[in-house]
């Protein structure tokens, strides 16, 4: 199989050294990939849509890419992909909505609550008056 990594971190240089292992793995790109993935997979400058060779199989890994629907792109063009549908990707890419999740469905997690002014969440710390406290913005953080 000829098989893109999307992303260049330590996830994605992991994926890459476990299909290199693989007797199925013909060749392997990443995209963009780093110094260090560039030793287990061929390094490449591209979008995985721009992809001049026979992609058999695309691993998406970042976040970023995730939540804005690479994965359901990439199956419209009919490529194989591996990683969860923009739909999926929300529970890491919405705080609130991985928070309400929990809730609803009584999965332990720490006490929170949702604003949309910034005074509002001032107000509610003071009001609270223990700490610590952990604030933190809907969306990815990057």
């Amino acid at each position: 199989m000829n098989i893109l990594v999307i992303g260049s971190g330590g996830r994605e240089h992991a994926i890459i050294r476990k299909l290199k292992e693989s007797p199925k793995t013909e060749k392997l790109w990443c995209a963009p990939g780093n110094g260090g993935i560039a030793a287990d997979a061929e390094c490449v400058a591209i979008n995985a849509m721009d992809i001049e060779n026979a992609v058999d199989l695309v691993f998406v890994a970042p976040d970023d890419p995730l939540a804005a629907g690479m994965v359901d792109a990439l199956e419209k063009e009919g490529i194989r992909a591996f990683g969860p549908r923009a739909n999926a990707a929300i529970i890491e890419s919405s705080k609130v909505f991985s928070k309400n999740l929990m809730k609803k469905y009584g999965i332990p997690t720490a006490d929170y609550a949702v604003f949309s002014d910034p005074k509002e969440v001032v107000e509610y710390v003071e009001k609270r008056g223990k700490f610590p406290v952990v604030i933190k913005a809907d969306g990815l953080a990057l």
